[in-house]
């Protein structure tokens, strides 16, 4: 006997009914009703003209982006061509609005990176930030070149030589161990041609002693055996935008070296010594602006200007002599030395004066005598000063001297 299954969801309850047999029943759908053609009913079939409409996503192509907004933002970003980026930014814009193009947000960035790199650079240029940058630049990438030497450096070369050609390595050293050499001044040649070894050698020679007493302040406190050397830019080092005259101090003799600073200010001087120096170097100025000829006779009118210089210097040092209010144990040696300034200060004017060359050496020479330095001992040992004048002897070149003729210190 059979068993029907049990009642479930899918079967309702009750005795088991197999199916009758006979044809199969589908379900009915509505027929689709067709306008009536030449031949019938017609289904309707679409134009082949008739226009694609909207919603087929898959198929269609998104707006090109803009290249010259890319290229505006990237030179944004790296700010190495400012003016050309912001250019490419506003034409950008105005390509996307035309075409429709996408990029707008890169091109408007672009545009203000660019815009605020073009501000920065001319600032830069307009405050000479920009020669900095670049001498920064260049002293950074080259620590042991010269280049890198800045007043109050202590520094050792290779072979410990001071002279010949630009020393192009150099040690930086603490100023109180042994050095070659201690520099008291920097300056920088003008113009844009490389002036040449002799030009710039003769700008040094006249510049560096002049510029001694900034440093030191009082001169007669240098050693006899420390001699002036300076480094020039060679042409090749005139290339690349180097300008700077280096003037150190160094051992005259060769192999020896240097131990401390000779770096002083008014701050090391009593008043009475700040008062007396300050006076000394005007004089000494004006000594050191002497011509490059070696005779009168090879420019007398440049001579004439020199020696009317001097004799300003010197009425204004024997005034500032006399203003001062010494003390008792200064103040005859002082009154006895402006006096001798005046009689110096007189020869001198007569040479700025003179006709012809001879008669500015008659003058020349007595001015020159009564400026002797061993006059101004009386008052230095009054002040407790140095007294023993400084030994000069001539020289210059273009990489190294050791004094000048001109360079008479009072």
């Amino acid at each position: 006997m059979s068993i029907p299954p049990p009642p479930g969801p899918q079967q309702p309850q009750g005795p088991y009914q197999p199916p009758q047999a006979g044809p199969a029943q589908y379900p009915q759908y509505p027929q689709p009703q067709y306008p009536q053609g030449a031949y019938g009913p017609q289904p309707p079939y679409p134009s082949p003209y008739q226009p694609w409409g909207e919603g087929y996503g898959p198929y269609t192509l998104p707006a090109p982006v803009n290249g010259l907004a890319i290229a505006s933002l990237v030179l944004g970003l790296l700010c190495c061509l400012p003016g050309v980026g912001l250019v490419l930014g506003l034409v950008a814009l105005g390509q996307i609005r035309r075409r429709g193009e996408r990029g707008r947000a890169m091109a408007v960035v672009g545009s203000l990176l660019s815009a605020l790199g073009l501000a920065l650079w001319v600032a830069a240029l307009a405050t000479g930030g920009a020669g900095d940058f670049w001498k920064g630049v260049k002293e950074g990438a080259s620590e042991s070149s010269s280049l890198s030497l800045s007043t109050g450096d202590c520094f050792d070369t290779p072979g410990g030589t001071l002279t010949g050609d630009l020393v192009s390595h150099v040690t930086h050293v603490a100023c109180e161990d042994a050095h070659d050499a201690e520099v008291f001044a920097t300056y920088d040649l003008k113009g844009t041609g490389y002036p040449g070894d002799d030009a710039s050698g003769a700008s040094a020679d006249r510049r560096c002693y002049a510029l001694e007493d900034t440093y030191a302040f009082d001169l007669w406190a240098v050693p006899d055996d420390v001699a002036v050397y300076y480094f020039t830019p060679s042409e090749d080092s005139w290339a690349t935008g180097d300008r700077s005259v280096i003037c150190a101090f160094g051992s005259a003799t060769k192999g020896r070296k240097l131990t401390g600073s000779y770096h002083a200010d008014a701050d090391s001087y009593a008043p009475e010594q700040v008062a007396y120096l300050k006076a000394a170097h005007l004089l000494n100025a004006a000594l050191d602006t002497a011509p490059d000829s070696a005779y009168v006779e090879d420019d007398l009118p440049g001579n004439k200007a020199w020696a009317g210089r001097v004799s300003t210097a010197l009425g204004k040092q024997a005034a500032m002599l006399r203003s001062y209010e010494w003390s008792a144990r200064t103040e005859q040696p002082v009154r006895a030395l402006a006096a001798g300034l005046d009689k110096a200060r007189a020869e001198w004017a007569r040479a700025a004066k003179a006709p012809d060359a001879d008669t500015f050496y008659v003058h020349y020479d007595k001015g020159y005598k009564l400026i002797d330095p061993h006059r101004a001992v009386t008052v230095r040992d009054a002040l407790g000063l140095f007294t023993v004048p400084p030994a000069y002897e001539d020289g210059g070149g273009d990489s190294g001297g050791e004094g000048s003729g001109s360079g008479m210190q009072v």
